[in-house]
């Protein structure tokens, strides 16, 4: 059996609520990203181009830094990790790249689930596979932000984890 956590960043508790249901599913261990700089309703404004978010979405080598205390000291104790946010700009946002890029996975099953009113996945898995070299990336779901334990758990079961 294999030791999974389940990281999320969540901006407005909506992909947090939704982490929480995916970790009951999964019987895992859970941990929320935390930026250093919490984003404000200004700041997730996707309709102004200036916003804090549309700036960091524009150039997707930007890094948000992480919270200097929000860190999971045993990542090397989990087979498999999943990794939950809300789409921004029809990918993850680049705080989970920063995350990623903070361990080395190589080895680890990699998880990825997103929250989103109507966008899919768009190019998500391509575009955070390059922050975790060596990871393998075994799925990728929206999930409603009321979606039932047993129908995440019915999806996790498909994965093989």
């Amino acid at each position: 059996m294999s030791k999974k956590l389940v990281t999320f960043f969540s901006a407005s508790k909506v992909t947090k609520k939704v982490a929480e249901v995916v970790a009951k599913a999964a019987d895992a261990d859970i941990f929320e990203i935390v930026p250093e700089t919490l984003y404000t309703p200004a700041d997730l404004n996707w309709q102004d181009e200036k916003s804090r978010s549309s700036v960091e979405m524009k150039d997707k080598s930007f890094r948000p830094a992480i919270a200097a205390d929000c860190k999971v000291d045993s990542m090397n104790a989990y087979d498999c990790i999943f990794v939950g946010f809300p789409i921004w700009w029809y990918v993850a946002p680049t705080i989970i790249n920063t995350f990623l890029e903070q361990y080395d996975l190589t080895g680890k099953k990699i998880v990825l689930f997103a929250t989103s009113g109507s966008s899919g996945m768009g190019n998500t898995m391509k575009e955070l596979k390059p922050s975790a070299p060596g990871a393998e990336f075994v799925g990728e779901k929206r999930l409603a932000s009321d979606a039932s334990e047993d129908e995440i758990k019915s999806w996790i079961e498909t994965l093989g984890v």
